[in-house]
């Protein structure tokens, strides 16, 4: 079976063709690029595929990243966050690409936040993780990162501490700029409900192995799981999100599918399987209707 998942190790090895120095062992790995000393002469874009890390990234110039299932084109400056629930590539970019980025495990900023990163909204799998940035937002970011780059370099004993501080007012500062999600603390019955639920539904992926099955597949099992009525969690969803809750669980099934079919080896009866449906007609149904394709043509693509 193809792999699921790029490790930090092969994404060094990918980008640098050697593992650069770095700024703590696994785990809790650390390390901060120029993005224009990262780009080596025909270099083709990388897989679309999770990665076992989070990467945030200060991005100039012209591309389109594919996030998901989204294709976001972006110009100018802009800020980026990636995560390991979401694959991921960009299309190729150009020499004339400015920038940083920084790459971490979870444990490297865990203990540095109230919250657990994961849980903060530019890194949720159902956020469009892009911020276009202003002059003086940009100046702001440009000069945390560079500030990174520095103690990076420095032989300062406490410089760990310190970029761990900086990534935090990184995380912060994109925090100010959503306008979906203006706290981290939701305090009304309806948002306290999305809340969990979404929590509840990104546990469920990735579904790495034919051993596990996704099993929420209906908003009453869901209802279930988060001791609520079904109806009390429909009109939660409905009034926080616009959507409905089976909007959510299917676009989550969708964006699985889509990764499974196209960068493994699984066939789909296995695949039908993993994401909770009886049989492999009812999935290439349910495929079918929600991306006008079935899932043997999607994957010849």
């Amino acid at each position: 079976m193809a792999k699921a998942t790029e490790s930090l190790a092969e994404f060094y090895k990918y980008k640098f063709e050697k593992s650069p120095k770095v700024i703590k062992d696994e785990p809790g790995q650390f390390n901060v690029f120029r993005i224009q000393d990262s780009l080596q002469p025909g270099q083709v874009s990388a897989d679309y595929i999770r990665r076992d890390f989070y990467k945030i990234m200060l991005f100039e110039g012209s591309s389109v990243f594919h996030y998901g299932d989204m294709s976001i084109p972006v110009n100018g400056k802009t800020l980026l966050f990636f995560n390991p629930k979401v694959p991921y590539t960009s299309d190729p970019v150009t020499a004339q690409t400015k920038g940083y980025f920084c790459v971490f495990k979870d444990e490297f900023i865990r203990l540095n936040l109230r919250l657990n990163v994961g849980n903060l909204p530019m890194f949720s799998p159902g956020s469009r993780p892009v911020f276009s940035l202003d002059e003086n937002q940009y100046l702001l970011v440009n000069n945390l990162f560079e500030k990174m780059i520095n103690e990076f370099n420095s032989e300062y004993i406490y410089k760990q501490e310190l970029i761990q501080a900086y990534v935090t007012e990184l995380i912060f500062t994109a925090q100010k700029l959503t306008s979906s999600y203006t706290t981290a603390i939701l305090n009304d019955a309806n948002s306290r409900i999305t809340k969990v639920f979404t929590e509840l539904l990104d546990r469920q992926f990735p579904i790495d192995s034919t051993t596990r099955r996704f099993g929420f597949r209906s908003a009453k099992v869901i209802a279930q799981a988060l001791s609520v009525h079904v109806n009390t969690l429909n009109r939660a969803i409905k009034q926080t999100t616009g959507r409905t809750t089976t909007d959510h669980i299917n676009e989550r099934l969708i964006g699985e599918a889509k990764a499974l079919l196209r960068y493994t080896n699984l066939n789909i009866s296995e695949i039908s399987y993993m994401l909770g449906f009886e049989n492999q007609a009812h999935f290439n149904k349910f495929f079918k209707k929600n991306t006008a394709s079935a899932p043997s043509a999607f994957r010849k693509v």
